[in-house]
């Protein structure tokens, strides 16, 4: 079966008139639904020593029933490997990975010939909604060789000496590059993402329900950012896959879906939702068999991933 991507021509792309002449005057509209929360988030981070080694360093935050935990994964980041496009289930995998289920601690382990430490306080975190990853109230750091690979949350400055870390604090680059969350339940999700690093965070909704404005009783996907509604896509049974392109921040950013199986397979049925940015508008729209081959490029700047499970109506 072909990836959500390859089913796409290029020529299908078009830039949505709402983000082109502005926001939407259009009031946003609660839904009716408690957006649902992700059991799952991973978030790969691509960082450059000063040898000019780059690691992609994985997050996977999780929240199940067996507990809440952190897995840690450092791999070194190759223009010709496919590690990247697959990096969340390598992180699961990989023989490096490093589970982190203690609220505080330290942890030191070889990869990619380095020795990686991480430092880590999640004692006194809080979680949006119960999610499972956190948002204030903690701090995560990974060195490599004693090098600045990582840095996360609002806690650092308490727990480190800052004359001692000063330096390798003020070189820190590192940026996010990829985020997926897997979510359970209702077909209302919401998240943020920032997709540049000198852009804001935007809140996105995703909503797939009865089109309550067209009195129609048929399902319609809605996506909202920032409280502006950018585009409804109705007739899902034929529509069920698609993409649309939109401008956030002077980015072209394209949206793609494939709600097949909610709408076909409702007992077991997975949809995805991706964001992804790319250079310009002569651009191709992304196809990820194509993205590493193209040497000489790095990889895009970000993307988002949402895999979403519907409870059986």
């Amino acid at each position: 079966m072909r990836s959500i991507a390859t089913c796409y021509n290029e020529h299908a792309i078009k830039v949505s008139d709402s983000y082109c002449s502005g926001p939407s005057n259009r009031a946003y509209v609660t839904p009716k639904l408690t957006p649902s929360i992700p059991n799952e988030v991973a978030c790969i981070y691509k960082t450059k020593l000063l040898n000019h080694q780059q690691l992609l360093i994985t997050l996977t935050w999780y929240n199940r029933i067996s507990g809440q935990g952190l897995i840690v994964n450092v791999d070194e980041y190759k223009m010709n490997s496919s590690s990247s496009s697959s990096g969340e289930s390598k992180s699961l995998s990989s023989s490096n990975s490093q589970r982190l289920q203690k609220e505080k601690g330290t942890r030191t382990f070889q990869s990619c010939n380095l020795k990686i430490e991480v430092f880590w306080d999640f004692s006194t975190a809080d979680y949006h909604n119960g999610g499972p990853e956190p948002t204030n109230g903690f701090y995560l750091l990974v060195l490599a060789d004693s090098e600045l690979g990582l840095i996360l949350g609002d806690k650092i400055e308490e727990v480190l000496d800052l004359k001692k870390y000063k330096t390798i604090i003020s070189q820190q680059k590192f940026s996010l590059v990829s985020r997926s969350e897997h979510v359970s339940g209702n077909a209302v999700y919401s998240t943020k993402a920032q997709f540049c690093d000198s852009g804001i965070a935007h809140d996105i909704l995703i909503k797939c329900d009865r089109d309550d404005e067209g009195g129609s009783k048929s399902q319609v996907l809605t996506v909202s950012i920032d409280k502006k509604k950018i585009f409804q896509v109705k007739r899902l049974k034929w529509n069920f896959r698609g993409n649309q392109a939109i401008f956030l921040d002077g980015l072209l950013v394209d949206l793609m879906w494939d709600i097949h199986d909610w709408l076909f397979n409702p007992k077991s049925g997975r949809a995805v939702f991706m964001f992804r940015t790319r250079s310009g508008l002569d651009s191709r729209l992304w196809l990820e068999e194509k993205v590493l081959e193209h040497k000489g490029q790095d990889r895009p700047e970000f993307s988002l991933l949402i895999c979403a499970c519907k409870s059986p109506d």
